[in-house]
Order: structure tokens, then C-alpha cells, then sequence
């Protein structure tokens, strides 16, 4: 049960860390997309777990731009964090 409430804190913690007004943010008509340092830091992970996760499959979605620039859609890890909470 602990698993559990864990990740509904880290939900409630990342959809707080990021006002509305900055979660709706775009670049002309893109959403910004976030870092692995970004991501990491809100899921209180560190860099090198993020990346395994990456790896195996089990972290959020990712939105690869280029072989070495993984991004994150701020959306898809708050319903990873969901996905894993229940």
C-alpha cells in the first residue's frame, strides 16, 4: 500500500509544481516538452533511473527528437504516474 500512496503524491506533487497557466504553455502552437533532468527532478528519481526506466519500457511515454534528445509530454507522465498509483 505504500507503492501506492507514494505515487499518488508524486502525482499531486508534479500537478502542483507546474501552475496551469505554465502547464498549457506553447511555442507557437506546440506544447512545451520537458527534460529527463526536469522529469527526474519532479519524480524525485535520480537521472540514471529515468534512463532505465527509459530502457525497459516501465517509465512514462517519451518523445524521442533525436537518437540522444529524449523529451517528456508533461500529460503523459502525469497518466504514467496514474497508471502506476492504481
Amino acid at each position: 500500500m505504500r507503492g501506492r500512496t507514494a505515487g499518488v503524491r508524486r502525482v499531486r506533487q508534479l500537478s502542483e509544481s507546474t501552475p496551469e497557466p505554465e502547464a498549457e504553455r506553447t511555442v507557437g502552437e506546440l506544447p512545451v516538452m520537458l527534460t529527463s533532468a526536469e522529469v527526474a527532478e519532479a519524480l524525485q528519481v535520480s537521472l540514471s533511473t529515468l534512463c532505465h526506466w527509459r530502457a525497459r519500457g516501465r517509465g512514462p511515454r517519451v518523445v524521442w527528437l533525436g537518437p540522444a534528445t529524449p523529451r517528456y509530454r508533461r500529460e503523459d507522465v502525469l497518466a504514467w504516474l496514474e497508471r502506476i498509483a492504481s
